[in-house]
């Protein structure tokens, strides 16, 4: 899912272009950006949606602003990993000040009492435990992205 500063950049970018509805799914979620008659651009909605083939935001490749795309993933064999996953809404940090080192990266070993990252959410820094014994194989979203209730954050090769 986008965070709110793709966000933004998405409606000035479809703001300052001649495009006048704008739709991006991905993992699940959609975001449809329209503008209205005075060219002010608004979110729609974002709402569950099903899984796309092609994502949606080739529309913003038309546009003369340079938008970065991330780089595509290959597909995994994560039948033999664990996920940690997100236990509540809010927002993801690495670590638990903007100065401090990430609290796990990739190769990290864990214990099942390890604290990975933290997840705001109103105002309430929770600490998420990775509950397995492993390895960090992989850090699936970036710090300050808002996530979902049960997204996957890490993967672990558990021991």
């Amino acid at each position: 899912m986008l965070n709110i500063d793709e966000i933004r950049q998405l409606i000035k970018l479809i703001d300052e272009s001649s495009i006048n509805e704008f739709t991006y799914e991905n993992e699940g979620s959609k975001v449809e950006l329209k503008k209205n008659a005075g060219g002010s651009v608004q979110m729609v909605q974002q709402v569950p949606a099903a899984p796309v083939q092609a994502p949606a935001a080739q529309a913003a490749q038309q546009q003369q602003a340079p938008v970065q795309e991330a780089p595509a993933k290959e597909e995994k064999d994560n039948g033999n990993l664990h996920k940690i996953t997100s236990p509540m809404v809010g927002t993801f940090y690495a670590s638990s000040s903007p100065e401090a080192d990430p609290y796990v990266t990739v190769g990290s070993k864990v214990t099942e009492s390890s604290v990975v990252c933290i997840v705001e959410a109103m105002k309430l820094f929770n600490e998420i435990e990775a509950e397995v014994k492993g390895e960090i194989v992989e850090v699936l979203v970036e710090n300050g992205q808002l996530v979902e209730y049960g997204q996957p954050l890490f993967l672990v090769k558990a021991e």
